[in-house]
């Protein structure tokens, strides 16, 4: 009878123990996770800010040679 009291009450309050000792490990965790992911966002912000003023620079010198004028029309 007391092996039976024993193990219900080990069944019944270890897994509360196990839960209270990993909750701080999951916190530390979560925000070292949440860390890597800030960092890979700025990482991505980054390269796409570089991208961007590439393809714009690209499209500006494009349209600059597109629009020179023509020879007849810098007579007028």
């Amino acid at each position: 009878m007391r092996f039976l009291i024993v193990t219900s009450l080990l069944t019944v309050v270890l897994p509360f123990a196990v839960a209270a000792q990993t909750a701080g490990q999951d916190m530390k965790k979560a925000g070292r996770e949440t860390k890597e992911a800030a960092k890979d966002a700025g990482k991505g912000t980054a390269r796409a800010a570089k991208t961007t003023g590439r393809k714009t620079k690209k499209a500006a010198k494009k349209v600059a040679h597109a629009v020179t004028p023509d020879k007849d029309d810098s007579r007028r």
